[in-house]
């Protein structure tokens, strides 16, 4: 779980830059990015993308939104979980249309094992992004651990078909095959 914070983080690094531009360039940016990823040659090429991806998706044109993911995302690392719910509460009711702060969420509850409130934000996500590799491949991990082993590998082969360079997610799709392999 570190690494997808490593990533997160990494994201935040350009988010401010993102922040500043125009909100209807967004979709274009992803979109472009997203092909990219699709077609990465390597897996350096596509952690440079999904770091680029992960970026936008931190990025809101309402600075208190992305200081809130920040200081949410900083509790959850040094292991304040209260504070970083309530912060991503306050954050996803003052900017319903944030992903990233339901994503977030969705992370805090399964790192607590409040499975069905994880899928429920993962749910609102994926309303509102789609492609959001992050969030499919968390559903993945939580169908996983609520034992919904063919649920799981749905999620964890939507997500690398959005990014087949996704840490992690190609060995849980290979160990759930081995235990079934009628999956």
């Amino acid at each position: 779980m570190r690494w997808l914070f490593a990533i997160i983080f990494a994201g935040f690094l350009g988010a401010s830059a993102f922040a500043e531009t125009d909100q209807n360039d967004y979709a274009q940016r992803l979109d472009h990015l997203f092909g990219l990823l699709h077609n990465a040659q390597d897996e350096t090429a596509a952690k440079l993308l999904e770091m680029q991806i992960w970026a936008i998706w931190a990025s809101n044109e309402a600075p208190d939104a992305v200081t809130q993911l920040a200081h949410a995302s900083a509790a959850m690392n040094a292991g304040g979980a209260d504070i970083a719910e309530k912060e991503l509460d306050e954050l996803v009711q003052t900017h319903p249309n944030f992903a990233e702060g339901w994503n977030r969420r969705a992370t805090l509850y399964f790192m607590q094992g409040r499975y069905d409130e994880s899928l429920a934000d993962i749910s609102k996500v994926l309303q509102l992004e789609p492609r959001h590799f992050g969030a499919l491949s968390g559903k993945g991990m939580v169908l996983r651990a609520q034992h919904k082993p063919d649920e799981a590998l749905k999620a964890m082969k939507d997500a690398l078909a959005i990014d087949p360079y996704l840490a992690g997610v190609k060995d849980a799709v290979e160990a759930l095959e081995k235990l079934n392999p009628d999956l």
